[in-house]
């Protein structure tokens, strides 16, 4: 883990937390008995369609450390997130089986899910995969979505979730990025303007009245999503909804048109209440190392709503339904 982010965690949350290589911390856990949870989440680059796609990527043999601990501490349930891809593409087939088998040999009754953050309470189009599993000794597969949907709830949208900020570099949003935003001269057109290639950087368009995109953890720089003034503050039609038609009629006004002056990047507390963090939160580091820490983490009101619903079953308010989907 970054160590911004293991400093973060001690400053909020305890000093318990410990960096370094899980690996090596595995032999130590055997000394712990009676565990309710584990709960981690390995690196997903490996796995990543933004990422390399190899399954011999350093950080994709961490899914199997973090089954090594499973097996060591032996926890009454567990939670593992990574990305989506990693439940859906034929490429991981072989992984996936693997991994729940290896559950299953170690008495758990396991499946997996891909969970949208938006169905969670989160202003974020961002879907992830999560393998829970309990120890029960049989071999069924648990009807996770079924047993989620109590705890989900339909999010914000964007607009509606930063109204608790005010402007940038005021008040409760006081940092500011000050990265460049510039056309393409290249443009890439989709039937919607916050899709495609507009500007240059990765970095696109909020959509104010509906869900954010992805948050990636390299936020910082021409990555870091863009917000309209204008459209946010005084509710003014977005710029770049206009744009994009003006360019699907005249591809080349892309070389000529400038960006506006009130188009900016996200700041880092507009990502931190996309994410769902809470505004006391305290994050350590850098500007970057906030982005990086935001970026990379579980949206906070969708972990507290897959959390919730393992320690229901734990505590026996919500019994474990049961499916076939592997």
């Amino acid at each position: 883990m970054k160590k911004e982010a293991c400093e973060s965690y001690a400053l909020n949350i305890g000093e318990h937390i410990h960096q370094g290589d899980i690996n090596s911390f595995i032999p130590l856990l055997a000394e712990f008995e009676n565990i309710d949870l584990v709960i981690g989440g390995p690196p997903c680059q490996g796995f990543s369609v933004a990422g390399k796609m190899d399954e011999n990527d350093e950080r994709s043999k961490l899914i199997w450390s973090y089954a090594s601990v499973v097996e060591t501490v032996q926890p009454k349930a567990f939670i593992m997130e990574n990305v989506k891809a990693l439940a859906v593409l034929d490429r991981w087939a072989s992984v996936r089986s693997e991994l729940l088998q290896k559950f299953q040999d170690l008495g758990y009754s396991v499946n997996f899910v891909v969970l949208n953050a938006s169905d969670y309470d989160v202003p974020q189009a961002r879907e992830r995969v999560f393998f829970i599993g309990f120890k029960n000794g049989t071999t069924s597969s648990p009807d996770l979505l079924q047993m989620l949907r109590p705890y989900s709830k339909k999010a914000k949208t964007v607009r509606e979730a930063l109204a608790i900020l005010d402007k940038a570099g005021e008040g409760n949003n006081k940092s500011t990025c000050n990265a460049r935003i510039t056309l393409t001269h290249q443009p890439v057109l989709r039937k919607s303007a916050y899709a495609g290639m507009l500007f240059n950087g990765l970095g696109r368009p909020l959509k104010l009245d509906g869900y954010s995109a992805t948050l990636p953890a390299s936020m910082g720089g021409n990555k870091t999503p863009i917000i309209d003034e204008e459209a946010l503050y005084n509710g003014e039609t977005p710029w770049v909804e206009g744009y994009r038609d003006r360019v699907e009629a005249d591809n080349s006004i892309a070389k000529t048109e400038q960006v506006p002056s009130y188009l900016r990047r996200m700041t880092v507390d507009e990502a931190r209440v996309i994410q769902t963090f809470p505004m006391e939160y305290i994050f350590c580091g850098s500007q970057s190392a906030q982005y990086t820490q935001i970026g990379n983490a579980v949206p906070c009101n969708l972990s507290k709503a897959v959390c919730s619903m393992v320690i229901d079953v734990l505590r026996g308010k919500t019994p474990i339904q049961y499916s076939s989907l592997f």
